[in-house]
């Protein structure tokens, strides 16, 4: 296994914790009691552009340090895949200030028939894209964690350690009372 820093295993966490951050927030943007914050949407979009940028920063520069010092880092692999759920979730979270966006300019719409339909359409869309950034920021953020874990130097301490392991021989039965004992059972070991 290729050595490995724990700063690896701290950029992968902390990065999660970022995603964690945003998925947190998501839930407070609007509810049955609190109407929908376009301001606020755009507020988690923008943290939400940033986190995807610092992700794809992290690609480029360990992969430019890799090609450099010949090895491969399994933290640009963590990264890498958090790109794709990230980008879904900037997607979904985009889907919900189009929305909105298209709600306010129609706002004007008032009494006209149609108006609580486009009303209800609109929620349904937004809810729907709000539980897909949901879904995306959760992926990414577990993502993360597991390549964290999967390159965590007390992981792989543990991994040697398995393998390095003997499988539990079978205890020996006890001879039947009418047979004497032979010669004590051999016990196998493996060299280190």
């Amino acid at each position: 296994m290729p050595e490995t820093s724990s700063s690896d295993v701290l950029a992968l966490r902390a990065t999660a914790s970022g995603f964690d951050a945003v998925r947190g927030t998501l839930s407070a943007t609007g509810g049955p009691d609190r109407p929908l914050d376009a301001v606020a949407v755009a507020r988690q979009l923008s943290v939400l552009g940033t986190l995807l940028t610092d992700v794809v920063d992290e690609v480029l520069f360990r992969t430019a340090e890799q090609k450099r010092d010949g090895h491969t880092s399994p933290a640009v692999m963590g990264f890498a895949a958090a790109v794709q759920p990230a980008c879904q979730a900037v997607s979904a979270l985009g889907a919900v200030a189009h929305q909105l966006s298209a709600r306010d300019q129609a706002g004007h719409l008032g009494d006209e028939p149609g108006a609580q339909d486009a009303c209800d359409v609109d929620r349904l869309v937004i809810n729907n894209a709000l539980g897909m950034a949901d879904k995306a920021l959760r992926e990414t953020s577990e993502g993360l964690r597991a390549a964290a874990e999967a390159i965590s130097p007390s992981s792989a301490r543990v991994d040697a350690a398995r393998s390095r392991s003997t499988t539990a021989a079978p205890s020996p039965t006890p001879p039947s009372p009418a047979v004497p004992p032979t010669a004590p059972p051999r016990r196998n070991s493996r060299g280190r």
